[in-house]
């Protein structure tokens, strides 16, 4: 068996990192097995240099090995891609197709992107895991495969489970032997490393001086997150090949192509957070205007009681509930008097009113919708000229007869132009 270093440098990993000699010398030990592997980590980490490696160590190296991503095929063809298909199954069969467990036979298959299979596909993969059995899309022949499934992800499995995206019992079969990659972040000692090899293939392909970072410029290297991990680094170092005529690159010239150095991702978790609370403040905001809709309807049936039928004590004291869920027990309350719903008359002593009968509830919702909104107004008018009078134009007087505060009441004399019948 190779040493590690040189099973690094057939397969051109970069890096000391303590996890990351872990994960290699797991998938060495594995690759002599048949078992199935499941490689989890972050995108851009290098999850597929793990397949390779126990494939090219394993007794399968002279056999067919296949890399399929998984998230890059749609869901209608992944079946055929997989199993392959008979002449005349769907649409556009026009032969017969072996689909890749089936080339795959007597080597590897990497999976890659694993946690994307739509939960169809993930019931057949279970049954080759189980049982090696697989059948052709449009066929009813049980075909056999030995490859051997070595599957990688960077969804987290629990989460996915629990919401019902990905099986249990398929990942248990997946991961009978996990391996996890750490991400550049937690290998802040390889950083620097991997960016002078970079640099130095760069500057050989594109025929110019390799880069050089002074020492800020790789404090800098390492204090960055590195959310996209080795593939965002090898980017990073290709621009600046690239675009920088200066080889002596530092700290001001290598933050130029560093996206975001000021929000990272946790930046991302506070937007959520604030589109959450925007809704449920959206959710209180809908439920008050619907408890307002609900107080007006009743205020519109009291208030045209009162209008068609007069007021009596038995009727403003069965109705005392209402007005003061609506205006408060406090009628003269400063916030309370700006509502415009104030303005609706509730007492009356004219003695030409006669007791209010009985009405049926629902002749006050036929009676709401035919009701005219300036016959409403012209009552209220009517009733506070009459009030006005019978006070000798006090308004303190009228608005205790009225049920209004005083204000109120005011502002309705300036709003209808009564200014003439208070003085009179």
């Amino acid at each position: 068996m190779d040493s590690l270093q040189s099973i690094k440098q057939r397969f051109g990993i970069i890096g000391n990192n303590l996890g990351l000699n872990r994960s290699l010398e797991k998938a060495i030990r594995v690759s002599s097995t048949d078992i199935s592997v499941l490689v989890i980590g972050e995108s851009g980490v290098g999850k597929e240099n793990i397949p390779k490696i126990i494939h090219q160590y394993s007794h399968r190296k002279h056999s067919k090995y296949i890399a399929v991503n998984c998230g890059a095929i749609p869901e209608g063809t992944i079946d055929s891609e997989l199993f392959g298909h008979e002449k005349g199954a769907f649409t556009g069969a026009t032969q017969t197709r072996s689909g890749y467990f089936e080339v795959a036979d007597g080597g590897t298959i990497f999976l890659d992107e694993v946690g994307e299979l739509p939960l169809p596909t993930q019931v057949r993969l279970l049954r080759v895991l189980e049982t090696g059995e697989f059948i052709k899309v449009g066929s009813s022949k049980v075909q056999q495969t030995n490859a051997r499934i070595v599957a990688a992800t960077n969804v987290n499995m629990n989460e996915a489970i629990q919401k019902g995206k990905f099986r249990e019992d398929l990942y248990y079969r997946l991961s009978t032997v996990e391996i996890t990659l750490p991400p550049l972040r937690e290998r802040k000692e390889d950083i620097v490393l991997l960016f002078r090899k970079f640099a130095s293939d760069f500057a050989l392909k594109y025929q110019m001086p390799p880069l050089q970072l002074d020492e800020h410029a790789q404090a800098l290297l390492k204090e960055y997150r590195w959310n996209g991990n080795i593939r965002q680094l090898r980017n990073v170092a290709e621009q600046l090949s690239v675009l920088e005529k200066e080889r002596n690159i530092n700290a001001a010239m290598l933050g130029a192509y560093l996206p975001d150095r000021s929000s990272q991702l946790p930046a991302v978790v506070g937007q959520k957070e604030r589109e959450s609370d925007f809704s449920s403040e959206r959710e209180i905001l809908y439920k008050v205007l619907f408890d307002m809709k609900s107080d007006l309807n009743d205020l519109k049936k009291l208030t045209l009681d009162l209008i068609n039928n007069g007021v009596s004590k038995g009727i403003q004291e069965k109705n005392q509930g209402l007005i003061e869920k609506i205006y408060g027990k406090d009628s003269t309350d400063e916030e309370e008097e700006t509502s415009s719903v104030k303005a609706l008359p509730f007492q009356s002593e004219s003695p030409e009113i006669s007791k209010v009968e009985s009405v049926d509830k629902y002749s006050y919702a036929e009676t709401i919708e035919e009701e005219e909104p300036l016959s409403l107004q012209e009552k209220e008018i009517e009733m506070i000229k009459q009030a006005l009078i019978r006070s000798n134009g006090k308004r303190k007087l009228a608005s205790k007869e009225l049920g209004i505060s005083e204000r109120t009441l005011y502002r309705k004399i300036k709003q209808y132009d009564l200014n003439e019948i208070e003085t009179e």
